[in-house]
């Protein structure tokens, strides 16, 4: 696959070139040299054209790869038609230590891992067992390329733009649509050129480039954009420092994130037992990276351009509640005095799939070594999450995880675990206030540990590590020394790490298992009395009419998140009963209306009920419901339940200020109606009780606003008007009902 990628290249470059006229930035020469249609026959405008890709490959990790595989299983095709894996990571929670762990998520676990293995060993998909790690490092280990295209059912699919890809994260229809031999629809992104100079010493790590620029561009900054790094400083990273800072572009809002082909991707390549697509890469180099006249004028090429130089860059710490709330470790000390942070520490974390690297690892180890042969008692607890097992057994081979352990430090399994919220943390139902850190990317609020009072603060593991041995947020490593028992005051050491493994990396049994080659016998059974599965049926396609008569079900007040629409933590279990994880839908929403979080007002009764319940009563009764939400709704997390479970349970609209990208295509894929207020402020006209009326929702048309009559209580009416970007195709989606109906129609 990847040489048949490589033989086209050059060719589809200069088709591009000749199409648009001027030279490319790399995410461009991705982009078209990926269309469905072969050779660019137009140029295309940013932010503005939907295109069709062809992806190269496919990624789900467990959570996530239920519901689209069970989708696909209705898709009529007899193998995935490009190259595809599942990965085991979300689904094992972190509460004692790896193996004791693993054991538990696999036994609790079985019926669905049973599934996936299954599932993926009848449709050609490769299956990574629990514990073979987490699905963005895996992926940058073993099927990352440069120049390469690649979605993902996971927003951090983005990571592997560390090895020059555009990696994107989509929702499962998305992959499903990829896995049938369909073409993947995007929107052509804008383009934000990061021109990084200098070189990074000291403290400084390639988390804090990304911590910079979450500061700088904010959550949403990057909606409808891809992130391209250049410049010498962009050149001096390693693969796996470009990675961390990839990853978390999907905390600006971004597409994807990318770096040219150089060196450090030579390198991991070689060092990840890929030298054969080294030698290929380094065969078309110059097409694997932006043209030169690009980056000497960036200005001229990118939509917007940011310059870091990386010799002044400083630590950061981002948080609490938000990763894109950046403050230099300098400024700490202040900045928690006037936001009355708590500043003890009782946790510090590294690993997850942003960083856990064997450079991140390395760097960290140096300096847990310095406080066991100091003598310095760690004052607050470590916990190591290693990425994968290529890289465990690597890091313990060498010595590191011995020294995290005479350290006081726990080793959680390879998997997400405290990351995404599985973390059985002792105490955290008390819900008290608190502060953690840890070198994962996201820290919304109850996101690691369930409680709201935790706060969060995202750094680099060596940062997070020095700041755990203090127990101080507001501990600077540049500037503070710390005490010994006897009272000697010393300063720490600058982390000191290995870009790769002088020994090479080391691993038993990496945990993956090789699909069947024909697996037309293999049977994919789902028992129907299962609190975990569900076969879906089909969603009921629009009748054509006019929508009347639709009720609010909350109007959701503040950032509304994935994670406040679909839950994860303890409601990972149910991600592949449709049915099930219905009743956790909108739960984390606060009602604009009273303040509180799951409790609306139901209209058929007058009385306050929990969202799902209140939600199925409108569906029993046969009326449509609308979610009213506030900027950037769905930020966050790639999981498209939170558009199946409305849809499920019969919301039939949801009108915000603002979607967050993958949020809103999942939407528009499952049949639902996406829109935008076309002025605002009319966000403030919606009262609890009212009703909506879409009165010219028969003539929708792309690129027509719609009309609502919202009905209050007291008789009296507004019209207003609301957008949408909706082309032709996913206009068809909505008629037949989902895209997976549209699919199952043409074929």
């Amino acid at each position: 696959m990847i040489r048949s990628v490589y033989e086209r290249f050059p060719k589809n470059v200069e088709a591009a070139r000749r199409m648009t006229g001027k030279n490319l930035t790399l995410a461009e020469k991705i982009l078209y040299t990926h269309l469905w249609e072969g050779d660019a026959q137009q140029a295309y405008k940013r932010g503005v054209d939907y295109v069709d890709f062809a992806p190269d490959r496919v990624a789900m990790q467990d959570a996530t790869a239920q519901m689209a595989l069970l989708q696909f299983m209705q898709a009529g095709k007899a193998k995935a038609a490009v190259p595809s894996t599942v990965h085991c990571d979300h689904l094992i929670q972190a509460k004692v230590q790896a193996d004791s762990d693993l054991q538990e998520a696999i036994n609790k676990n079985n019926e669905v891992y049973n599934f996936l293995e299954s599932v993926s060993n009848k449709f050609g998909i490769g299956f990574w067992k629990p514990g073979g790690g987490i699905i963005h490092q895996v992926v940058l280990e073993n099927y990352a390329f440069p120049g390469g295209m690649m979605i993902g059912t996971d927003s951090h699919t983005v990571n592997a733009g560390g090895l020059g890809m555009v990696a994107v994260g989509v929702g499962g229809a998305d992959a499903v649509d990829v896995m049938a031999g369909m073409p993947w629809e995007l929107k052509f992104p804008k383009l934000i050129g990061i021109k990084l100079t200098g070189k990074l010493s000291g403290w400084a790590s390639a988390k804090d480039v990304i911590l910079k620029v979450a500061g700088v561009l904010t959550v949403k900054g990057g909606t409808g954009c891809i992130v391209e790094y250049f410049g010498e400083g962009a050149e001096s990273l390693s693969c796996t420092g470009k990675g961390t800072i990839c990853n978390m572009g999907a905390e600006i809002g971004a597409t994807t994130s990318t770096f040219g082909y150089d060196d450090s991707m030579e390198r991991y390549l070689r060092a990840t037992g890929r030298a054969d697509v080294a030698e290929m890469a380094n065969g078309i180099r110059e097409h694997l990276t932006g043209d030169a006249e690009v980056y000497s004028n960036p200005e001229a090429y990118f939509d917007q351009v940011i310059e870091i130089n990386l010799s002044e860059l400083e630590p950061h710490l981002n948080g609490p509640f938000t990763p894109d709330l950046a403050t230099p470790i300098s400024e700490m000390k202040e900045a928690a005095a006037k936001n009355d942070w708590p500043t003890s520490l009782e946790y510090g974390l590294i690993g997850s799939c942003t960083n856990s690297s064997y450079e991140d690892i390395s760097r960290s180890a140096s300096i847990a070594t310095q406080a066991v042969e100091k003598g310095i008692e760690a004052k607050a607890h470590l916990t190591i999450t290693p990425g994968s097992e290529l890289v465990r057994y690597t890091i313990d081979r060498d010595g590191f995880i011995s020294t995290f352990e005479k350290m006081g430090g726990s080793v959680f399994a390879n998997a997400c675990g405290p990351c995404i919220g599985q973390w059985a943390r002792a105490g955290a139902e008390k819900k008290e206030k608190n502060s953690i850190v840890h070198s994962f990317n996201r820290n919304f609020s109850k996101r690691a540990d369930g409680n709201p009072n935790t706060h969060a603060f995202v750094g680099s593991p060596e940062l997070v590590t020095a700041l755990a041995i203090a127990g101080d947020l507001t501990f600077n490593p540049l500037t503070d020394p710390l005490t010994l028992p006897d009272g000697t005051k010393v300063m720490l050491e600058e982390p000191k790490g290995d870009e790769l493994p002088s020994l090479g990396f080391d691993v038993e049994d990496a945990g993956y298992v090789a699909p069947a080659a024909d697996g037309s016998g293999v049977e994919v059974k789902v028992n129907g009395a299962s609190e975990r599965l569900q076969l879906l049926e089909p969603f009921q396609p629009w009748n054509g009419q006019n929508l009347m008569g639709a009720r609010l079900l909350i109007k959701a007040a503040g950032k509304c998140t994935t994670d406040h629409i679909s839950m994860a933590g303890p409601w990972l279990r149910y991600r592949g009963h449709l049915d099930n994880i219905s009743n956790n839908t909108l739960t984390g929403a606060e009602n604009a209306f009273n303040g509180k979080p799951n409790s609306v007002k139901n209209q058929l009764t007058g009385e306050y009920g929990e969202v799902p319940a209140v939600q199925r009563a409108y569906k029993a009764a046969g009326i449509p419901t609308v979610v009213v939400g506030d900027s950037n709704y769905g930020e966050g997390s790639s999981r498209e339940h939170a558009a199946m479970q409305p849809r499920f349970l019969g919301v039939a609209a949801v009108i915000v200020k603002s979607f967050a990208r993958i949020h809103e295509t999942n939407l528009k894929k499952q049949g639902m109606l996406g829109l935008t207020f076309a002025n605002e402020a009319d966000f403030d006209l919606i009262q609890e009780d009212d009703t909506f009326n879409f009165v010219d929702l028969a003539t929708f048309a792309p690129g027509k606003p719609l009309t609502i009559e919202i009905a209050h209580a007291d008789g009296s009416t507004e019209t207003i008007k609301v957008n949408h970007t909706y082309n032709a195709q996913q206009i068809d989606w909505f008629r037949a009902g989902s895209a997976l109906n549209l699919i199952k129609q043409q074929q």
